[in-house]
């Protein structure tokens, strides 16, 4: 037993973060109650049914999530409140006594950004000098083909979607890491210090096609898409890392709640 509630470990957390509260934040907790003594933490990319379960089998209480727990941005349950699947996992939430806190914005916001850290931690690429997120990667000229071998290998993914010509020569990697919209990724796409863009998931009918025609066009760019799971969660398996020292000796792990889709 940590000392710490619920609630003092989220604000120890917020308060090491570094980055002034905001009103206006998904940051928020999603079920449970903040007074509850603190027992253990799980720490997730999203909490899946099957996360839950690890949680309440390891004796933890806190589950922290990057992602929405009930599947929007804004974690709303409004138009859920008679869904089988909503009710089945409230009930399994509340069922075992946890509390889900989504910590997504502050970790993005902190300098580097927590997310963008951990994500070039595991792949053993050099912080850029600004940190937050988007920043530009500066890595030696190679093959764009090495940089999906490299993507593949240290972060266990099967597949790299690419738009461009895995040949061409890149150094230059802008990260746009989870989703962030195609707006975003292609004014990445447009900068004159950019060779390939990085990203989670994309708009395929807009990123896509700008950097297709980009090479069309004489202007070559890459595009290589990792999945939001791929592209976040070694960000979260980083903060697991790092709140460990700060909630009174808690027991703190880390879930892998994994790609949801099966490449057939």
């Amino acid at each position: 037993m940590s000392g710490l509630t619920i609630g003092e470990a989220i604000r120890r957390i917020q308060t090491a973060s570094g980055v002034e509260p905001q009103e206006d934040t998904v940051d928020t907790l999603k079920a449970g109650d903040p007074s509850q003594p603190l027992r253990g933490v799980l720490v997730c990319f999203t909490a899946t049914a099957d996360v839950i379960r690890e949680a309440a089998a390891c004796g933890a209480n806190l589950i922290v999530t990057h992602e929405p727990t009930w599947y929007s941005h804004l974690d709303e349950t409004k138009g859920l409140e008679d869904d089988p699947v909503y009710l089945a996992k409230r009930a399994l939430v509340d069922g075992h006594g946890l509390a889900i806190w989504r910590f997504h914005d502050d970790w993005h916001r902190r300098r580097p950004d927590g997310i963008q850290e951990g994500m070039l931690r595991r792949l053993g690429w050099p912080a850029p000098a600004d940190g937050g997120h988007g920043a530009v990667v500066q890595l030696p000229e190679q093959p764009l083909r090495e940089v999906v071998r490299q993507l593949k290998e240290r972060l266990g993914v099967s597949h790299v979607r690419v738009v461009g010509d895995s040949e061409w020569i890149v150094s230059r990697i802008a990260m746009q890491v989870g989703a962030p919209g195609g707006e975003r990724q292609m004014q990445a796409a447009m900068r004159d210090d950019v060779d390939a863009v990085l990203c989670g998931e994309t708009v395929e009918w807009m990123t896509a096609e700008y950097v297709r025609d980009a090479a069309l066009l004489g202007r070559r760019r890459a595009l290589l898409v990792v999945g939001h799971f791929h592209s976040e969660s070694v960000g979260m398996d980083y903060l697991a890392e790092w709140i460990a020292p700060l909630l009174g000796g808690a027991p703190v792990a880390y879930a892998a709640s994994g790609d949801p889709y099966l490449y057939l």
